[in-house]
């Protein structure tokens, strides 16, 4: 069994636990995610460092002089006759230089997240929850109630999505409340405690709209998935 990522076999228990209990009034059926984070973003990195690398070069051919004299100072040219070739090369070598320095820094995931745009890693964390709910919920019950709750750590968000037979009835809005808790509890540093309370205000929604039916079976795993 592969070890828990963020959260500890009592604290997994806690989710699992609120799953159970949300759909012991309901014939909706919850599937709960985290993820250590919903993409790798290596084109933001190299568009980053793309960036830095021509702005490099930009700078060296707006004040060229003030380059070459560093070069002569640092390795005793003075005097040196510079022609177009090594001008030339002296930029490329900046260039690279500036990329494989910004690649190297963006390996500290802090930065690294810090410097990709918040509506790229709002696409990004719907896109993998997306493909996580049409894997893990949609369509996977006979009668279409299956619901995603989905956390992406690195990216701090979460996204509540919802099988053909639920979203007919529940606007996307409604899960704000849940959506509300899960954030309030998780910015305490309390991860299991904003999925198990997310989960208990989706279970009420599902309750109302979607009721436990008598012949109703437990159709997707109550467990919290960690990936």
């Amino acid at each position: 069994m592969a070890q828990p990522l963020y959260l500890g076999e009592e604290e997994h228990r806690l989710v699992s636990d609120a799953v159970s209990a949300a759909e012991a009034h309901t014939s909706g059926e919850i599937v709960t995610v985290i993820a250590e984070r919903s993409d790798g973003y290596t084109d933001i990195a190299l568009a980053w460092s793309i960036l830095v690398a021509f702005t490099a070069l930009a700078v060296v051919a707006a004040i060229p002089d003030f380059y070459l004299g560093l070069v002569e100072r640092v390795f005793d040219l003075w005097g040196h006759r510079w022609t177009e070739r090594e001008v030339l090369t002296l930029a490329l070598g900046i260039g690279v230089v500036k990329f494989i320095s910004m690649m190297l820094l963006q390996l500290i995931r802090p930065l690294k997240f810090f410097l990709i745009p918040g509506p790229i890693k709002t696409r990004r964390v719907h896109e993998r929850a997306t493909g996580f709910f049409r894997v893990g919920a949609e369509q996977r019950t006979v009668g279409s109630t299956g619901i995603l709750v989905y956390l992406s750590m690195r990216e701090h968000r979460a996204e509540i999505l919802a099988d053909r037979a639920i979203a007919e009835k529940v606007p996307p809005e409604t899960w704000g409340e849940a959506m509300a808790v899960l954030l309030a509890e998780i910015r305490e540093g309390r991860v299991a405690e904003g999925m198990a309370a997310a989960v208990a205000e989706v279970g009420k929604v599902l309750a109302e709209h979607c009721p436990r039916l008598e012949d109703d079976r437990n159709e997707l795993p109550d467990r919290l998935i960690e990936v």
